[in-house]
């Protein structure tokens, strides 16, 4: 009986660790997406009036689904609650990102001066470096990371190795596995999975981004120069502020 038992108890333990290791290679991750707009927008003299018909967050939900080593993230919804200007608007309801990890390439497509830009390019890396820190988020064991953008931008991410796909929102990815948390204080945005949904993906909608007219990485950054050039504007901290804000936004 209690030979009986023991193996009981030893097939029990094997195949709730069989359990335990099996990896998610598909799937749909929502996002809710927190931007403090009163912050992003600065202090600028021609703003302060317009903040204050404004709330202090903008709250979006965004959709990331994976298959075949492959992703696409979008536009969802917006949260409940008032609704924001257009111009604070546009760019998140068009902005599309479509990776595909197995051969390096990505196309994203992003709304910028009123205009939609297709760039199609290789994945960019990111230097990692992983702490022992770590959160449960969406029902995941995540462990933190901390990496750099753009130069000079910071980025805090919470990356799981139970989902296997290397991405995560926008255009922050490279990790050994997804990412399902996301802070960039210098955007004054954070990102959180809020589900992820494994029986149901529509494979079919993970496909590149068409456009007539395609932008590498490089020629899309030398059209953001020029055109930020273009607009002029004034010279003093706020408005340098601003335009980095604007910059890093359309690069992410």
């Amino acid at each position: 009986m209690k030979i009986k038992l023991f193996i009981l108890s030893i097939t029990t333990l094997l195949l709730g660790a069989s359990h335990a290791q099996q990896f998610i290679d598909k799937g749909t991750i929502e996002f809710e997406v927190k931007t403090n707009i009163k912050k992003s927008m600065g202090n600028s003299s021609w703003v302060a009036m317009l903040k204050e018909s404004l709330p202090e967050f903008k709250t979006s939900y965004y959709s990331y689904s994976f298959a075949n080593n492959q992703s696409i993230y979008t536009f969802d919804r917006w949260a409940d609650g008032p609704r924001l200007p257009e111009f604070l608007r546009r760019g998140d309801e068009s902005n599309v990102w479509y990776y595909n990890f197995t051969d390096q390439k990505m196309s994203k497509q992003k709304s910028v001066f009123s205009s939609n830009f297709v760039i199609e390019d290789s994945i960019s890396n990111i230097e990692w470096k992983l702490t022992n820190e770590s959160r449960l988020i969406a029902g995941f064991n995540c462990r933190k990371a901390v990496g750099k953008i753009m130069d000079s931008v910071y980025v805090f991410a919470f990356y799981t190795d139970e989902i296997t796909i290397s991405g995560g929102p926008c255009s922050i990815n490279g990790l050994p596995g997804m990412i399902l948390g996301l802070t960039i204080p210098r955007l004054y945005s954070s990102w959180i999975a809020t589900k992820v949904i494994v029986t149901k993906t529509d494979e079919k909608s993970i496909t590149p981004i068409s456009g007539k007219k395609k932008y590498s990485y490089k020629l899309f950054s030398n059209t953001l120069d020029e055109r930020l050039k273009e607009w002029g504007g004034n010279e003093d901290e706020e408005d340098r502020k601003w335009r980095e804000q604007l910059y890093w936004n359309a690069l992410l």
